[in-house]
């Protein structure tokens, strides 16, 4: 078997998302088995709250407790797994497609493989933007639980 340099370079990515897809399937695997936030079974609960912790603007103790388990997943390293399976998917797939041409000129389908690259750098740079909210975490005004329940 002659392999050159993408044949090696398609392999390697193959053995990098096979390992951060089994990290993926344990993280995803963890979330699903947790006993979940009350508030967050409600549609849009996450959204509400990660705007709220953006803007600073006071929360409840449920809101609280969502957002700091919604940090502290988006944050953790394992979260990375996710994107990390999406960008060696599509190296695999681009170097997979220039090892299969051997030297001839690449077609717009060999870069098919770009867009999932793009779609976890993207996905990565969101987590990123979500773990940085962990700071605000610790300087989030609550509201006292008479003025949740005042007629506005």
């Amino acid at each position: 078997m002659n392999l050159g340099l993408w044949g090696v370079l398609a392999i390697v990515a193959l053995v990098a998302v096979v390992v951060f897809a089994t990290l993926a399937f344990v993280f995803v695997r963890r979330l699903l088995i947790r006993a979940p936030v009350p508030m967050g079974e409600e549609v849009g609960s996450i959204f509400g709250v990660v705007r709220k912790l953006r803007k600073r603007e006071p929360m409840s103790d449920d809101e609280l407790a969502l957002a700091k388990q919604v940090v502290a997943d988006r944050g953790s390293l394992m979260a990375f797994s996710i994107p990390a399976t999406l960008f060696s998917l599509g190296c695999f797939y681009v170097f997979g497609s220039l090892e299969h041409l051997h030297g001839a000129t690449p077609s717009e389908r060999t870069f098919l493989g770009v867009i999932p690259m793009l779609t976890s750098t993207n996905l990565t740079l969101r987590l990123l933007m979500s773990a940085r909210l962990k700071g605000r975490l610790q300087t989030q005004p609550k509201t006292p639980p008479a003025a949740l329940h005042a007629p506005h």
